[in-house]
């Protein structure tokens, strides 16, 4: 299972980002392998649809879970459609690791 996570910045010890469409990194992490995939993310200054097309680049990478702060509402039905989970998180002082971390202790 590959997990998205909205990033402030390319590293492991960045926080997480309150937003999913306009979040400067997605941190993708595949639970299966431990594989860990930073990328930048091309619609960040889009003024439109940015959570439209950042839904849809993270479905070419087969996430099967998004876990960021805020979800715009355009992007639910796509998540839906794809059944792709979306995971809120309201403690922004989070980084990205200590949810790895929280990923790695979860059963499922």
């Amino acid at each position: 299972m590959k997990v998205a996570i909205t990033s402030q910045g390319n590293s492991l010890e960045s926080k997480i980002d309150q937003r999913f469409g306009h979040c400067k990194y997605f941190v993708i992490y595949d639970r299966q392998t431990g594989s860990i995939e930073i990328i930048p993310n091309p619609y960040n200054e889009t003024e439109e649809l940015a959570g439209v097309m950042s839904a849809k680049l993270l479905a070419s990478k087969n996430v099967n879970r998004i876990i960021s702060g805020e979800f715009g509402s355009k992007v639910k039905p796509i998540f839906d459609s794809m059944q792709i989970q979306m995971i809120m998180v309201k403690d922004f002082g989070k980084t990205i690791k200590s949810i790895i971390d929280m990923l790695n202790n979860a059963k499922t």
